[in-house]
């Protein structure tokens, strides 16, 4: 294992990285904590690293950087074997002390134990260290019991709309009739295909369609069923698929349950609350919960799931690829999950999509392709004003398509925004 450590650390140092695109996200690979980067598979970890690697490489040797990504198939490796990565680089730079290193671990899940030899690492070797794991809450789990107070950690999603304009090089031009027409048809694009890294620079229907299908498979079976040693196949692929078939509406676990039974699915109850669980780890799911001053009642509440990029909904199911208004539904949900605020809903004889929630303020956000017409305005508009008042505030937001107008009605400041105007901020 030490000699494959060196080959891996060599191969590194003497391979120039490929230029990337930048991401939003800069890790601050100079503060003295350990570094976690979380995400769902494919939407650029490994990019976000090699990029600060590359800046690295313009202040430090890159001698004094190590990356491994455990991905690497033949790195059958438990924590204890990782002694043979320090050993293997004494061997090699015998005159570098290993304080003055960088390490930087990809996908460090697969390695079972990782925390106890990165707090070891942390400890007593170097404080310069950036991890990345697809799977949130076993990260955040292991975090919390070995490395509390010594980390920081950062959420990666697929391309925001921002991103994916710099992806293709468009600029942000709401102004110019050409700047903007060219904006628009890149966001109707964007819609439909998504942000994953990967895609964004392909064009190719069927291309999109056969990698959105291999991202899904390996997301079941790297991240599920090899990590949590699920065996019972069938009934986690049709939750799952009920999930995305689902999005945006409550999802009722009892209903689910009493379903798949009499299609003679064999499982109980309290598993596919588990599926849910890791739906939500893996970054599949996107949780919204009902919004409601009472932690008691939200938690007991049903919930909604919302599914981390369109390309799932467009590409796996043909349910979704001509409904603007879920596509325009679960692209809010993301974005506000992008920016750590609050999924939530607002449900009753009134109901609201959204709740904004901030430390500066609580208002409600409608999301509707089309207010044109008069009855679509007024169901909204009914909407809102309700959970305005529900919320004691006066204003509310209504995330359109392409209409924007600003109006005051039942004591609301009410604005109808379009989505892209929402999405770049």
């Amino acid at each position: 294992m030490k000699e494959l450590f060196k080959q891996r650390i060599l191969d590194f140092h003497q391979t120039a990285i490929k230029p990337l695109k930048a991401r939003s996200l800069v890790l601050p690979t100079h503060l003295e904590k350990i570094l976690v980067v979380t995400g769902m598979r494919r939407v650029g970890k490994s990019s976000l690293l090699l990029n600060s690697i590359t800046q690295l490489r313009e202040q430090i040797p890159t001698r004094q950087i190590i990356y491994i990504n455990f991905e690497d198939e033949r790195l059958t490796l438990s924590a204890d074997s990782l002694d043979a990565l320090l050993q293997a680089y004494r061997e090699l730079y015998p005159d570098i002390d290993l304080s003055h290193c960088y390490f930087f671990f990809d996908e460090i899940q697969e390695i079972d134990g990782w925390e106890k030899f990165v707090r070891r690492l942390d400890d007593s070797i170097s404080k310069h260290i950036v991890i990345t794991g697809s799977n949130a809450k076993l990260l955040s789990s292991d975090i919390a019991t070995a490395l509390r107070g010594r980390s920081v950690r950062y959420e990666l999603f697929p391309l925001s709309f921002t991103e994916y304009l710099a992806f293709r090089d468009i600029a942000i031009d709401s102004i110019s009739s050409q700047g903007r027409a060219r904006m628009l048809s890149t966001f109707h694009h964007y819609i439909q295909t998504g942000g994953f890294p990967e895609l964004a620079l392909i064009d190719d229907k069927d291309i999109h369609t056969k990698i959105i299908q291999e991202y899904y498979d390996v997301m079941i079976f790297r991240d599920i069923v090899e990590r949590y040693q699920e065996s019972n196949l069938p009934a986690l692929k049709y939750f799952l698929k009920r999930l995305v078939e689902s999005v945006g509406s409550p999802i009722s676990i009892s209903k689910i349950h009493n379903e798949m039974k009499s299609l003679g699915y064999r499982v109980a109850k309290n598993t596919l609350h588990d599926y849910y669980d890791i739906a939500e780890a893996v970054y599949l799911v996107v949780n919204a919960s009902k919004y409601d001053p009472s932690l008691v009642r939200q938690t007991m509440a049903d919930k909604k799931a919302y599914i981390i990029d369109n390309a799932f909904l467009t590409q796996l199911t043909y349910r979704y690829s001509q409904d603007l208004g879920k596509l325009l539904e679960n692209m809010v949900a993301v974005e506000l999950r992008r920016r750590q605020l609050p999924v939530q809903f607002i449900k009753g004889a009134k109901e609201c999509d959204f709740v904004w929630q901030t430390h500066e303020k609580t208002i409600p956000l409608q999301v509707s392709v089309d207010i044109s017409h008069p009855d679509t305005k007024a169901r909204e508009v009914a909407g809102l004003i309700a959970a305005a008042h529900y919320l004691q505030c006066n204003e509310g937001i209504i995330i359109t398509l392409d209409h924007s107008a600003e109006w005051q009605e039942s004591g609301v400041s009410i604005k109808a925004i379009p989505i892209w105007q929402f999405l770049l901020g």
